[in-house]
């Protein structure tokens, strides 16, 4: 007996009544608040759970209240539309909404970071009201990113830089050095669906830390460490996001792991989490696709975090190989030779 794989969804399809234009508007906002997707005109999507069933049957409700018509059905797709394409409109329904999130972060760090350090002065716009608005929206996108993408923990990061940067336990200008050796046996503790800087920092601790390190991956932005824990990429973590930096950048600077090919990485590795395109190399958006395509194949962390890490090693090779090119002798083009 061959067993169906498929995902199964759930269908809300309806038909609006010409008039009242209030009522469409109504009813866009509500599919969107619970973050169904349109697969065809007036057909809507959401991963099958109680919770979809719902929020789909209140829509209904209101829309038949309204005098359309409209009915909910289970569905799989078999044939034409594929599960991943629908999974795919759900991403980049979640994308634009996060897009919104890190450009206000980013424009709100910036103020945060300016000479002065004083941050945004109007107090109806100050810099605290406006972080919490930042958290309160990404909490509610969070709950209807059902297939998480990597700009969910873009997002995350800069918010919770912007919580260290405005508490002013965290400064973009001073670091703090802290020793390796103490850093051994320590169980490593970040955040769950691994992404372009905690898999950094993971390679970045079992290449020059502890080739044996162990880690845990949780849900949530805090660190509760128990002893023997070492958190990163958390808030309060000892290694996170300061000012405009990376945790990569963060932990990098902070154990003075300082060589060409590291800066090399953490350019790339800053431009894809931060997404604010500083060094522009030309090997990120290779690398960019390489990390998206093994997040959207390797669902598990822990194996997530050991094929990335062989990313960085080929990525590592690659920036110490092309340090160590014998460089050919300027030419001086006003000389001439017999």
């Amino acid at each position: 007996m061959t067993i169906d794989k498929n995902e199964k969804w759930l269908l809300l399809i309806h038909q609006l009544p010409p008039q009242p234009n209030a009522l469409r508007v109504k009813i866009w906002r509500r599919l969107h608040q619970v973050g169904a997707v349109a697969i065809k005109q007036s057909v809507y999507a959401l991963p099958f759970s109680d919770q979809s069933r719902e929020d789909l049957s209140w829509i209904l409700k209101e829309i038949l209240e309204g005098g359309g018509d409209g009915s909910i059905s289970e569905a799989r797709f078999l044939e034409g539309l594929t599960d991943e394409q629908v999974k795919a409109l759900f991403q980049n329904a979640r994308e634009e909404d996060y897009e919104k999130i890190i450009r206000e972060a980013r424009l709100l760090l910036t103020e945060f970071s300016s000479p002065e350090g004083k941050g945004p002065k109007d107090e109806v716009l100050n810099g605290t009201a406006r972080h919490s608005r930042l958290q309160r929206r990404w909490a509610e996108i969070a709950a209807i990113d059902f297939f998480p993408s990597p700009e969910r923990e873009i997002a995350a990061g800069l918010i919770n830089g912007l919580e260290k940067r405005i508490s002013g336990s965290a400064s973009p200008i001073t670091i703090k050095k802290m020793a390796v050796d103490h850093l051994k046996g320590s169980l490593w503790v970040t955040r769950r669906n691994l992404y372009i800087d905690r898999i950094a920092c993971g390679w970045l601790i079992r290449r020059f830390i502890d080739p044996e390190a162990t880690f845990k991956f949780i849900t949530g932005t805090r660190c509760k460490p128990k002893p023997g824990e070492r958190c990163f990429d958390l808030f309060d973590g000892d290694f996170t996001h300061e000012g405009d930096r990376c945790t990569f950048e963060v932990m990098t600077r902070r154990l003075g792991f300082q060589s060409p090919a590291l800066t090399a990485l953490a350019e790339i590795v800053h431009d894809i989490d931060l997404k604010d395109g500083r060094y522009s190399r030309q090997e990120t958006e290779g690398f960019r696709a390489l990390l998206t395509g093994l997040v959207s194949s390797v669902l598990d962390d822990a194996r997530r975090l050991e094929e990335g890490a062989r990313l960085f090693d080929n990525l590592y090779a690659y920036f110490q190989k092309q340090r160590s090119k014998p460089q050919l002798p300027a030419v001086n083009p006003n000389k001439h030779t017999e």
